[in-house]
């Protein structure tokens, strides 16, 4: 959603006069109307029947087929794309936009096409490294396609993508010493010590809380410890995790000051979502991912990897997390607050993959596909 935000933010710029309007599922209605408010209030946000297709890295084809919670669904959600479809050409006959912009994800399947049928410029953007369904079935509709990690990882048509990066605020650069320190007194958190930043994302990690949650008096040893912890597991976690120690701080989720948290951490463990990964790399942040091995295509395996490969981060492996007497997310932390050297390197080398004109670029891969 903050990549979004940035782009349209780099359209206003262009030209403030821009009719943008938001389309997500019904689900995510209400985030997005919160995001998109706090950027501006007077974007209209429509609701779009979608369905999506369960594919899971760690099942096989056949389970797919025979495991009963997966298969009905997905045959109930092919309906709902059908809906979608209809429902999108609706939408787009009377509104009919000069362009549509597409950011990956299920809910854009039915949009896509739509705009395809009608013969309205598509545009859209692959963030992650391994290019999701939808996005490949939508790649031959569309007039441009720009893409979050180099094109190497992708076998879309080279004539017509470009690596753009991911955009994201500007608010997101690098932290001096002052601003960090300044960072940490706004959060109430110790100067003095390193602060370690864990977050599973917007929905949260189970795994990662599980393990912080029962590592964690060896974590607050290392230095101040704040757990983003999704809103699901929040109350679970605050029972089991104390409440008054100055040195903890467990949130469900942060919107405003996710930049002041991650511009002032000495080291960030996180999932390996594309667009979290980079923000990351704008801040030049020491970072220890732990990627979802089970999600669509191991997209997260992938998204690692890229940064992997040039030594930019280190890698967990989330498998080993299922047993909570498993400290390796501890020993990760231990080895990049105990090295200057190796922290250092991954905070430059992260810094390497920083695109911080991406939004700027991709307003205007939008703005071309209208013109041409």
């Amino acid at each position: 959603m903050t990549p979004v935000v940035a782009v349209l933010r780099e359209l206003r710029q262009h030209n403030s006069d821009i009719d943008i309007r938001f389309w997500c599922d019904r689900k995510f209605a209400p985030q997005a109307r919160s995001i998109l408010g706090n950027f501006d209030d007077t974007i209209r946000i429509d609701t779009i029947v979608a369905g999506k297709l369960r594919r899971y890295h760690h099942l096989s084809f056949l389970q797919h087929i025979f495991i009963p919670s997966v298969f009905w669904p997905n045959v109930r959600d092919l309906f709902l794309v059908i809906v979608g479809i209809i429902q999108s050409i609706c939408k787009l006959l009377v509104w009919r936009p000069d362009v549509v912009f597409t950011k990956g994800g299920y809910v854009c399947l039915p949009v896509g096409w739509a705009a395809r049928l009608l013969r309205i410029p598509l545009v859209i953007h692959d963030s992650d490294a391994h290019p999701g369904l939808t996005n490949r079935l939508l790649a031959r509709s569309a007039k441009y396609i720009a893409t979050g990690a180099p094109l190497e990882y992708y076998s879309y048509p080279k004539n017509k993508s470009t690596y753009v990066g991911v955009p994201v605020s500007d608010k997101f650069k690098p932290f001096d010493d002052e601003q960090r320190r300044a960072g940490k007194r706004s959060l109430g958190v110790d100067t003095r010590v390193p602060l370690i930043v864990i977050t599973g994302g917007g929905l949260g990690a189970r795994r990662i809380n599980d393990s912080v949650a029962f590592h964690l008096d060896e974590l607050l040893q290392l230095g101040t410890v704040i757990l983003i912890s999704g809103a699901a597991q929040y109350d679970e976690l605050r029972a089991l995790t104390p409440q008054n120690d100055p040195r903890f701080q467990l949130h469900a989720f942060v919107s405003q000051e996710m930049v002041t948290m991650l511009g002032c951490a000495d080291v960030v463990v996180s999932r390996a979502g594309q667009t979290t990964i980079l923000e990351l790399a704008a801040l030049a942040k020491p970072t220890i991912l732990v990627p979802n091995g089970q999600l669509t295509g191991g997209h997260q395996l992938k998204n690692a990897k890229v940064y992997a490969d040039k030594s930019a981060v280190i890698i967990v492996d989330d498998d080993q997390l299922e047993d909570t007497g498993n400290a390796s997310i501890v020993t990760a932390v231990k080895q990049v607050l105990s090295d200057d050297e190796l922290r250092h390197m991954l905070s430059s080398r992260i810094h390497e993959f920083a695109k911080p004109d991406a939004a700027r670029h991709m307003a205007k891969i939008i703005l071309q596909s209208v013109r041409s």
